[in-house]
């Protein structure tokens, strides 16, 4: 197994590495360490059925069941299907299309660590792919907020809400998604963190707040939580700070929650058809629930 960093904020490769073949607890280790360093790890030309893509994702902790979650493998629920593809009539996947940035599960009492993407048909066009991952850095985006903010911000928590983003997405153009139902809402009711959570990995602050469920700053004023977080949703996007995956078909892409927010871009067409499978794998194993 050989780690290759890539040339920017974020990313590395993993390269002479079989994922549908058992790993060694020493080789998961050395994964989680990389994610923690990295942000973002990406494992090309990979082979796997969903039951193989289950059982290396399990290994860095217990695997979520998304409350809205209606498209998944048959028989793995953990598995989740994302893609555009239509067949008689209805869709076969959840679109992850025009995202805007987020990170996921910071509405959920236990946090997301790391998302695990197995990419099966990639849309391209011109010979370039189409639907990338942006990543941006919320190591470096704490690490230059303004001393006073970093100062004032200190030991504050901020809100975040699950129907904030479900409602954002149903407004995107050619949305299939339905409102959440009372039952879903109550299963996913607001919950706060920390604005600044100490990486369990790195060991350093990261900045976890993201534009797509973050509502309020719960220790300041309405005015002044709504200014504090136009700021901070504009600083932690700058482009220094960013990572553009192009993804490839067969890639294997897995990103640290904790320590980045992401971004789905929506450049294809219903045409070009995308088809990836996702688990979810939630960081139980650094903020036990209580």
């Amino acid at each position: 197994m050989k780690i290759v960093e890539k040339d920017s904020s974020l990313g590395a490769q993993v390269l002479d590495i079989n994922l549908a073949e058992p790993l060694t607890e020493e080789n998961y280790k050395s994964l989680e360490q990389a994610l923690g360093r990295y942000g973002v790890l990406s494992y090309p030309n990979q082979h796997l059925t969903a039951k193989q893509l289950r059982d290396f994702s399990v290994k860095f902790g217990k695997l979520e069941v998304n409350v809205a979650n209606m498209y998944y493998e048959p028989g793995l629920p953990e598995v989740m299907i994302l893609s555009n593809i239509v067949e008689n009539g209805k869709p076969i996947g959840l679109s992850d299309a025009g995202q805007d940035w987020h990170t996921d599960m910071s509405y959920s009492n236990t946090i997301a660590f790391t998302n695990v993407l197995y990419g099966i048909t990639i849309p391209m066009r011109n010979g370039k792919s189409l639907g990338n991952t942006e990543f941006s850095n919320m190591h470096a985006a704490y690490e230059e907020l303004p001393r006073e903010l970093k100062k004032e911000l200190d030991g504050m928590t901020v809100t975040h809400d699950f129907n904030k983003f479900w409602e954002m997405m149903r407004r995107e153009r050619g949305s299939t998604r339905p409102p959440l139902t009372e039952e879903q809402r109550k299963k996913k009711p607001p919950v706060s963190h920390p604005v600044f959570l100490t990486h369990p990995i790195t060991g350093k602050k990261v900045l976890y707040a993201n534009p797509g469920y973050s509502v309020r700053i719960n220790e300041l004023s309405e005015a002044r939580s709504a200014e504090v977080l136009d700021f901070l949703f504009k600083h932690q996007i700058q482009e220094k700070f960013r990572y553009r995956h192009e993804w490839q078909q067969g890639d294997v892409l897995m990103w640290d929650n904790m320590g980045t927010i992401h971004n789905a871009v929506s450049d294809y067409r219903p045409d070009e058809p995308r088809f990836i499978k996702r688990c979810q794998v939630m960081a139980d194993k650094y903020f036990p629930a209580a």
